[in-house]
This record gives C-alpha cells, sequence and structure tokens, in this order.
C-alpha cells in the first residue's frame, strides 16, 4: 500500500494518542506475569503488541480485549507453559528480548524467531548477560532464531556493565532477574527509559536507582533490583498515557505546515522520552505543555503546537538516547528548518527495523532534501523546501510516518510506498492527520 500527501492543508484540532507502545508491552508481561486479572485501559493495539499478546498466549496465558482494554489473565511466573511450536515476533525487538528473559526466569524451553527485519537485530546484547546468570541459550552467531532450555541451576542475579544504554536490554536482564535470588545490578552510559522500573516498584519490587559519578566526571546510571525465586506479582489495573513517540509525528506535522495549531492530549512526559521536545524547543518550535499529572506511575499533560519558524541545531551526547525513536520525525523537522543541522553519537540507529541513518537520509534526498550520512548520525543543511516525489519505508514504519510528513509542506505531493507498515505501531496515523485536516489517501498497490 502506498500514502499519498498533498502540501498545502493547514492542521486544526485535537486529537487523543494511542496508549504508549513501550508501556503497552511491559504492562502486558508483567500482567502475563502477575497472580490474578489485570485490567489495562489505552493498551496500543497494533502489529508489535499482537506480536507480545500472541507469543504469551502460545505460553498459555489468556488475554481478551474490549475496545482498548486489555483483559490478561496472569498465572504467576511459574505458570508458564513451554510453547507447543516456535513464537514467531514479527518485527518487535522488545518482544524477543522481554520474553527471553521471562523465559529463563520461567525456566521453560521455548523457541523466538521473527521477521527478516528483527534477524538482523543484535542479540549478544542480552545473550551473555544471560548466560552469566545461568541460562542456556542458543543463537544464529547472535542473532535469532533464539533456542531456550531451561537451566540446570538455578539463576544467579548478576552485576552487569550495558555497553550501550538501551532500556530493552536493562528490561529483558531485569524480567529474568525477578527469578533470582539476590540483586540484580545493571550499569548504563546514559539515561535509558525507565518504565519497566516505575511499574515494578509500583507492584513492590524494590528497585533502586541513581546515578554514580567517577572521580574524571563520568556518569553511570544504575539500576539494582532484589529477585527471587518464589516472587509472586500482584494483578494490577492501569489507564496507559498517549504514545509521546507517535505525539512526535503529530508535532512535528503541525510545525512545518503553516497556519497548523493541534493540542494532543494526555501524552506520556517521562523525561527519559521528552529529548525530541528539548531538541525542537532549542530550534524555536512553539510546544506548550499544559498542567502535569500523574497517571499509571507516569506523568502526562496535554501539548500545544503551532506552526514555527525553526532553526538547525545540534543533538548528541546523553539527549541522544532521550529521543532515539524519535529520530525520523526529528530529521524531517531538521529539513524544514533555516540553517544546519547535526546529529552525532546516534550510532545505535543503525540497528532499528532498518538501519535508520542510511535509509532516512537516502529517502530524504529521494524526497529533495539534502542530507548527509555519517558514521553516527546525519547532517541536514535545511536550505530550501523539499520537492516531493516518491519514497519508500525500507520495512521501517517509523520511516514510513516520517517521510509522508514531508509532503504535508513540500512543493509537490508526496508519495510513500510500504505504509501498511504504519500499522505496526500506529495504525490510525493517516486517520488521524485526516481528521485535523491534511490531504492524505491510501493507495493499494495494483
Amino acid at each position: 500500500m502506498k500514502i499519498r500527501v498533498q502540501p498545502g492543508k493547514r492542521l486544526d484540532g485535537e486529537a487523543l494518542l494511542p496508549g504508549d507502545k513501550s508501556i503497552s508491552h511491559r504492562a502486558a508481561i508483567l500482567a502475563a506475569l502477575a497472580e490474578g486479572t489485570s485490567r489495562i485501559e489505552n493498551f496500543l493495539v497494533a502489529g508489535v503488541t499482537r506480536s507480545m499478546l500472541e507469543a504469551v498466549k502460545a505460553c498459555g496465558i489468556q488475554w481478551s480485549f474490549e475496545g482498548t482494554t486489555l483483559t490478561m489473565q496472569g498465572r504467576g511466573m511459574h505458570g508458564f507453559r513451554s510453547p507447543h511450536s516456535l513464537i514467531n515476533c514479527g518485527n518487535s525487538a522488545t518482544t524477543i528480548r522481554f520474553l527471553a528473559g521471562v523465559m529463563v526466569a520461567a525456566g521453560i524451553s521455548a523457541t523466538l524467531d521473527g521477521s527478516e527485519s528483527l534477524r538482523r537485530r543484535p542479540m549478544n546484547r542480552i545473550l551473555f548477560p544471560l548466560e552469566a546468570m545461568g541460562a542456556v541459550i542458543h543463537s544464529n552467531n547472535g542473532h535469532a532464531p533464539l533456542s531456550i532450555e531451561p537451566a540446570e541451576e538455578p539463576l544467579k542475579a548478576i552485576k552487569h556493565d550495558l555497553p550501550v544504554a538501551s532500556a530493552q536490554v536493562k528490561s529483558c536482564l531485569l524480567l529474568a532477574g525477578l527469578g533470582a535470588d539476590g540483586m540484580t545490578h545493571l550499569s548504563e552510559p546514559g539515561p535509558s527509559r525507565d518504565h519497566t522500573e516505575r511499574m515494578l516498584r509500583n507492584l513492590g519490587v524494590p528497585v533502586e536507582q541513581e546515578i554514580e559519578v567517577s572521580p574524571d566526571g563520568v556518569s553511570r546510571y544504575i539500576t539494582r533490583m532484589k529477585g527471587s525465586q518464589t516472587i509472586q506479582l500482584p494483578p494490577f489495573e492501569m489507564i496507559l498515557p498517549g504514545d509521546i513517540s507517535a505525539a512526535a509525528f503529530l508535532i512535528v506535522a503541525a510545525l512545518i505546515t503553516p497556519g497548523s495549531r493541534l493540542t494532543l492530549r494526555k501524552v506520556l512526559l517521562n523525561s527519559t522520552r521528552t529529548g525530541l521536545l528539548d531538541a525542537l524547543t532549542r530550534m524555536g518550535a512553539s510546544i506548550r505543555i499544559g498542567e502535569r499529572q500523574e497517571q499509571g506511575g507516569e506523568l502526562v499533560g496535554d501539548l500545544f503546537v503551532a506552526y514555527s519558524r525553526l532553526t538547525g541545531t545540534e543533538v548528541s551526547g546523553t539527549l541522544v538516547v532521550r529521543m532515539i525513536d524519535e529520530f525520523p520525525a526529528f530529521a524531517v523537522a531538521c529539513a524544514f528548518a533555516e540553517g544546519r543541522s547535526v546529529v552525532r553519537d546516534a550510532q545505535e540507529l543503525r540497528m532499528k527495523e532498518s538501519d535508520r541513518i542510511a535509509a532516512l537520509c537516502a529517502e530524504l534526498r529521494v524526497l529533495g532534501c539534502k542530507a548527509v550520512e555519517t558514521p553516527d548520525g546525519f547532517i541536514i543543511p535545511g536550505d530550501g523546501i523539499p520537492s516531493g516525489g516518491c519514497a519508500r519505508a525500507h520495512g521501517d514504519h517509523r520511516l514510513a510516518m516520517a517521510l509522508a510528513l514531508v509532503g504535508l509542506a513540500s512543493e509537490y505531493p508526496v508519495e510513500v510506498d510500504e505504509a501498511e507498515l504504519i500499522q505496526e505501531s500506529f495504525p490510525d496515523f493517516v486517520g488521524t492527520l485526516q481528521a485535523l485536516g491534511g490531504e492524505l489517501e491510501r493507495i493499494e498497490n495494483a
């Protein structure tokens, strides 16, 4: 399927966003691990979360939906059963990494696989520390498929330094550490998202976080959690906040489209996820945050966004970690800004659904944007309005949405191929922009 986007239509109105993808994943897996019935409202019903739900169902956990409210019949960690067949995690690296940690803790056998894109994602980041805990896992040279066998000895809690800040790796090890007696101690070089830690604390699990600064001024972000082979998690109820990563596309859409003014309701404002807001504010973006409130252990608030004349900026260091999923949208903002924008320290983008640095720069050039790929980021001069054209998503849902944004304010229309990928994380992306005034249409491939 393709999306065709016509320029020149201002966006105006309010939007409610789907539930946060990262928190949806965590809520689903923790509800499955809980003992009893959990109820989760505003759950993201999309391709990536469906992979997680089908996986836990294959392990004997039942669930149902009423609209976007998920009801999960948790069976406790030791209620998981070895699946009868291979579990397909689709494109979801979160699913395969989280499940690996849970299945190691549960002591069951399973084979986890996924798409060709997922098979390219690095898994040694979880395999080495899980094996240090006592797990038995076979892989394809550090990639999926992963074959997990029950460990011969009880899991051991470990101390592990993550070379790259990663919430997926950290969460995998915390989930495994739930079933290991003792203190799991994890150290990261940057502030990765902390939703798992927040949810575990809300469920009564002792989790501590702090920043350690060495004598030479280097910071490490520490997470400690005490686990137990007899741990029991209680069932819970929660309402998920709107996805800040989905909001990123609507925010940038309003900023680059003249005359636009949007209100986004109840958006997640966790400080480990708001790097994009900080970067755009540096560029002169008109973004105002309404009164903050707590919802499900997370800060949420309304965002008020208006068209702005943006200027170029530079992004590097820990800010990269805090906006790692938002770079496709950010690059589009840079393309419409006045002046040069530079991104450094973002080599992790090469490990996503696509090589996001190479694919993003290549497709922006197709649409008339000057974009220069660098080993750890990109440079966008921002010296003119993109011409438009036909682009493709390279198997990447976020790239598909970002490229579509260009068409809102380009000289000529934009078409994006592989647009069906948007179903992975923001199923109503097109409908939301249409309701706000954008001129988009779906075109089925012949």
